[in-house]
């Protein structure tokens, strides 16, 4: 059997019927916005090295960038090489960060990702996507985190706040957070992708959260098909059905 070719993913219009190069007009005047709406727009996390941006990124899934900072504070002290994160057994550095929540799985990916960088990498953090991809313990978003923050490379930062955000602007129609980075490489140029990230995360923390964003202080307004909407307008491939509620009998 002939095996099939992968196929070009096809341009979503959008609710605007935007060309490429519309929504990368779009998209760029967006930015142009958000910078000036948050000109400090920085890290949340505390970190100084390559080696505690990963950790501290591994630990702020599903938690507070403030609840992570009070967790590593002790603990940057404690470990400052790769092989001392994953000499420490596991019992106690899930003890060490059980505030941070999912600390056993967290735990588990410390110390798998540490031991790997003591073996493959003399200790030291690869800066490509690559090669912190192949790391156990390491996603995508993780790596491009790291390559933006610690090493001042380009990469696209999706998270919760960048898939909601970049579905009400109408710049994507995906949900999984893949497809949603390599949509946003077709329209974005590579220099704008780190600080882009960075301000979609601001933005979607201070006017656009979930529920009810404050669209009338939103830079972007006038660009956002969904604004005015109270959060509720967004394009969808998939519409997740709602859960029934049973009747009690």
């Amino acid at each position: 059997m002939a095996t099939r070719k992968p196929t070009k993913p096809r341009w979503w219009p959008g609710p605007l019927k935007e060309t490429q190069e519309q929504r990368r007009a779009r998209a760029l005047k967006i930015f142009q916005g958000l910078k000036k709406q948050y000109p400090d727009a920085h890290v949340p996390l505390n970190y100084s090295t390559p080696l505690q941006l990963m950790v501290a990124t591994i630990l702020s899934a599903q938690c507070t960038d403030k609840r992570v900072n009070e967790v590593t504070k002790p603990l940057f002290k404690k470990y400052r090489k790769a092989a001392d994160w994953a000499a420490v057994d596991q019992e106690t550095l899930e003890e060490e960060i059980r505030t941070a929540g999912f600390f056993r799985n967290k735990a588990r990916a410390i110390r798998t990702t540490t031991a790997e960088l003591v073996e493959n990498y003399g200790g030291r953090v690869p800066d490509t996507l690559e090669e912190l991809t192949a790391l156990r313990g390491i996603g995508r978003k993780t790596a491009n985190v790291i390559l933006a923050h610690a090493y001042d490379k380009q990469g696209i930062i999706v998270d919760t706040h960048f898939i909601r955000i970049s579905r009400r602007l109408a710049l994507t129609n995906e949900i999984d957070p893949v497809k949603i980075e390599f949509a946003t490489m077709r329209f974005l140029p590579e220099r704008y992708w780190s600080d882009f990230s960075l301000l979609i995360t601001w933005h979607g923390r201070f006017i656009c959260p979930a529920r009810k964003p404050t669209c009338g202080e939103c830079p972007a307004r006038t660009l956002c098909p969904a604004a005015d909407s109270t959060g509720e307008v967004t394009w969808r491939v998939k519409t997740p059905p709602k859960p029934q509620r049973r009747r009690p009998a």
